[in-house]
This record gives structure tokens, sequence and C-alpha cells, in this order.
């Protein structure tokens, strides 16, 4: 069995080091911006170089760096795609010339696992998985057969994506976010298409050994039917049983309404995030948090992306 045993956060809200949910920070145009900290633990010329996925993503894991880890494994499902846009622009912009390494660097997906080895002097295990919106299950799952294998070691998980001027523009076109301006306070009351852009670095420093929280169940599956969607999840619970918390990514989308009709009271969290594909760190983080102060003893996620990736993950308390 998988333990969490720390978890940070770097979200639209205000999630790291002191957190504060009972203020809601709102949206802007449609997108929700990660409120970033002062980063006390970057050095400030390697911050300067840092893309804004990379950034966060190293904010949110250094403080759970404290004592070694035997791997990294993260999960994005864009990485730095703007560092990426901005490369491709240089090689046309100086005709394949004179070009900026740095953007180069934090062009790929797997820059923010790099760079936190390399600054966490670890050579261990070090993976970042890119399934779109499973992408944090997949590593998750890649954490529990460590786990499962070696039980002593400590990994440090994560979930990154940052909105991107680019592909938020291409989500646009396609639909994903809504073309009218709707606040994140009221994000559930529409019923028009589309949801709010949102971005994110949620980060746990897990294990085999004994912890507070435990990793009970996961399953994730491919399907665009919500009966079958609805089927499986009867399924989980049959066999894990009814949490005590119920935690809907529903995004506001009218399309995925019928995902999202599970018939149990649900608490959403989207409102608080934004949508991206690796939303569901962030739904883990925040069950995270509801468990540690004693507000359920046991959280059920379910998440989908688009209607075609979905997601159950199952936290109850584990040893404190």
């Amino acid at each position: 069995m998988l333990y969490i045993h720390q978890t940070s956060c770097i979200s639209p809200q205000q999630t790291f080091g002191s957190v504060d949910l009972e203020t809601l920070r709102p949206s802007l145009e449609n997108q929700l911006h990660v409120l970033e900290p002062r980063y006390e633990g970057i050095p400030p010329g390697m911050l300067r170089r840092m893309g804004k996925c990379v950034r966060i993503s190293v904010g949110a894991a250094l403080p759970l760096l404290r004592e070694p880890v035997d791997g990294i494994i993260i999960g994005s499902g864009n990485g730095g795609l703007e560092d990426c846009i901005k490369f491709l622009d240089q090689i046309i912009q100086y005709e394949e010339g004179m070009l900026t390494p740095a953007n180069f660097v934090q062009s790929t997906a797997n820059a923010m696992a790099a760079q936190i080895g390399m600054m966490a002097r670890n050579q261990g295990y070090n993976s970042t998985h890119v399934q779109r919106g499973l992408a944090f299950e997949c590593a998750l799952l890649d954490a529990m057969m460590f786990a499962a294998s070696s039980p002593s070691g400590a990994f440090l998980l994560g979930g990154a994506d940052e909105i991107s001027t680019y592909n938020n523009n291409i989500e646009i076109l396609a639909g994903s976010f809504k073309s009218e301006i709707v606040s994140n306070s009221s994000l559930y009351d529409s019923l028009t298409p589309g949801s709010l852009a949102g971005e994110g670095a949620a980060f746990f420093r897990v294990s085999g050994l004994l912890g507070p929280i435990a990793l009970l169940g996961l399953e994730i599956l491919h399907e665009t039917d919500p009966v079958l969607v609805r089927a499986r999840l009867e399924a989980f619970l049959q066999l894990y049983g009814e949490p005590d918390l119920l935690l809907s990514g529903e995004n506001g989308d009218s399309r995925l309404s019928a995902f999202y009709n599970l018939g149990r009271p649900v608490v959403r969290f989207k409102h608080l995030c934004g949508e991206y594909p690796t939303a569901s760190s962030f739904g883990i983080w925040l069950a995270c948090h509801f468990i540690s102060t004693g507000r359920a003893g046991r959280v059920l996620l379910y998440n989908t992306f688009k209607g075609a990736q979905h997601s159950f993950v199952l936290l109850g308390k584990g040893v404190f």
C-alpha cells in the first residue's frame, strides 16, 4: 500500500504555507493563475531562467526534500509548453542562429523532474508521465508499484501544468473553455459548454511505510459512455465501500454533466483551481487536507478529462 507522508501545493488559492480555503481568489477573464510564493529556496539567478511550470514545480517540491528521496515521479499534460513555443519562435526569428538555451532547456515535459533532481542532487529514478488527463494518475500508479516492490523507499510524487497562451488559444478554439466571461464563484451555475482555464503544482512525499494518509484504491479508464462510467464507479464502491466524502471534478462544462451526475452528495473543487490535465493532483491534495484536518476519514475523488479519461482515487486515514 502507498502512504502519503507530506504534501505541498501551489495553486490559484492560498494553499502554499499557511492554507486558507475560506477566501476564494477570483478568476480573471476565465483563467485561474497560481498564487506564486517568494521561492526563498531557489537562487535568484536560477529562478530567472526557469519557465513558469518548472518554477512552480520546484517551489512546491522543495519543502518535501529536506530529507533525500529515492526517486522523483511527475505527471504533466502539457509540461513547459510556453517555453517550447518560445524556442520554436526563436528558430524562425533567428533562422536557427543564436538561440536562447534557457527556453530549450525548460521546454520539455521532463524539465520539472530534471530540475528538481539537479537541485536536490538526486541521482535516483526520475520519470515524467505525459498521458494527458491521466498523467498524474499514471505517475501515482508508478509510485504504487515502487511502494509494493520496495516499501522503505521514499519518492517525490507530483502533478503540474501551466496556462500557456498558445495552448490556451487552441483550447478556446476547441471549445474547452467558456466563450463568455464566467466567474469561478458562479462556475457551477453556468449551463454552457466549456470550463475555466487553470494551473497548479501539487506534490507529495510517498512511500510504502506507514503514514498519516493511505491510498486505498485507484482505477483509471478510457470511456465516453456515462452509463458505463457510472457502472464502473458502482463496482468500485462495492469493492471498497462508501466514502465519507465524494470529491467531484465537475468543472462547469454542460457537456460533462452526465458524467458528474453521481446520485450522491458531492464536494466540488475546480472553482478553486480551474481545469487542466493534472487538476486531479490538486484534488488529491485537497482530499489529504480534509483527512489531515479531521473533516473526513475516507475521501473518493472522481475526475474526468474531456469526458474520455476517468479516474477514481480513494484515500483514507493511515497511521498518525
